[in-house]
């Protein structure tokens, strides 16, 4: 029966999701909140200029919901009738935890979004700002964990438990904040991010379900919903953008459920176009100086490479979440054969 509640999750998110797009387009275009294309980007971009930014709200309200109603409840069938039973507080704490911290991210892409579209350009909090505030929302979420009684053990798959002491805690904080930015760079074409974001969610979703994790196991089918939701309206062509209030949302999302099943370095393989998409990035700046002036990709992130060598954004869609398809098939092996 508890296998309800995850199904359950997936389908009020996406029913949430998909049915706030219906109010919330016509509304974001009422009050002109609208993108700023970049000068710099493909040229062919400066059609979509206007297109309603801030969509991410859909799916933070969807995915929000779900849990917020299937995970008590299926902690309550799971214990019997005790409201928050099923697991231990730990195991709460993850994930309404890792919820809070994606909403708060989500709500720092919300001010980022809000300054864009009142200054009508296409920078918002400086690089700074965001960094400070990113990193006053892992903190919180960390030491949410540390009193719930979380440890400084990591499991790596055929290595085992590693217990890395006060390490841990500060490259936790420097992994989450570098995955979530990771996950921003993703969105830049339409469909991307919410497709590539929807399998990583599968994969999570499957794994939670080997290692028995049920809170987290919802936690995935709620964030698997809230995407395939809105790519009703964020596949190409896009009626709407997630901008930074979601794509900050949903690299929250993604590093709660990693950090969740204790093993952050399947980030690794299920996050490896989040890699690419910020790695490009990098190595784009690295290359550009060192070089004083060559470009080691067309252009960066990587998406836009293969935009300017003539793939369609469909192409890229399609490949890109095939890519993550991959990565999380290699993951979800390697932590069976593990166990």
């Amino acid at each position: 029966m508890n296998a309800f509640w995850t199904l359950a999750a997936a389908v009020l998110s996406f029913g949430i999701t998909a049915l706030l797009g219906k109010w919330l387009i016509p509304f974001l275009r009422k009050v002109h909140f609208g993108q700023t294309i970049r000068e710099e980007g493909p040229k062919w971009h400066q059609k979509k200029q206007g297109t309603p930014i801030m969509g991410g709200i859909m799916f933070i309200i969807g995915i929000f919901i779900a849990i917020l109603i299937c995970v008590p409840l299926c902690y309550a069938e799971s214990a019997s009738g005790e409201l928050f039973g099923g697991e231990t507080l730990l195991m709460k704490t993850k994930v309404f935890g890792g919820m809070v911290m994606a909403i708060a991210f989500g709500a720092i892409g919300f001010f980022d979004d809000y300054i864009k579209v009142v200054k009508k350009r296409n920078l918002g909090l400086t690089a700074p700002q965001k960094l400070v505030l990113q990193f006053l929302a892992v903190a919180a979420y960390l030491f949410s964990l540390f009193l719930a009684g979380d440890d400084t053990v990591t499991i790596i798959p055929f290595v085992g438990s590693i217990d890395l002491g006060i390490v841990y805690w500060i490259l936790a904080a420097l992994v989450i904040v570098g995955m979530v930015n990771a996950v921003n760079f993703t969105d830049g074409i339409d469909g991307l991010n919410a497709s590539v974001t929807f399998f990583f969610a599968i994969t999570g979703m499957l794994l939670c379900g080997v290692l028995r994790m049920k809170g987290l196991e919802i936690f995935s089918a709620a964030l698997a919903g809230g995407c395939m939701g809105f790519l009703i309206w964020n596949f190409n062509p896009a009626k709407v953008f997630m901008g930074d209030t979601g794509s900050l949302f949903l690299g929250g999302m993604v590093c709660a459920l990693a950090f969740g099943i204790d093993m952050p370095i399947l980030l690794l393989p299920m996050g490896i176009v989040y890699l690419c998409e910020i790695g490009s990035v990098v190595l784009q700046v690295l290359y550009f100086k060192a070089t004083h002036g060559k470009r080691l990709f067309k252009m960066s992130p990587i998406h836009h490479h293969f935009e300017m060598c003539g793939w369609s954004e469909v192409k890229i869609c399609v490949v890109f979440s095939f890519v993550t398809i991959l990565g999380g098939a290699v993951a979800f092996l390697s932590v069976i054969k593990g166990l």
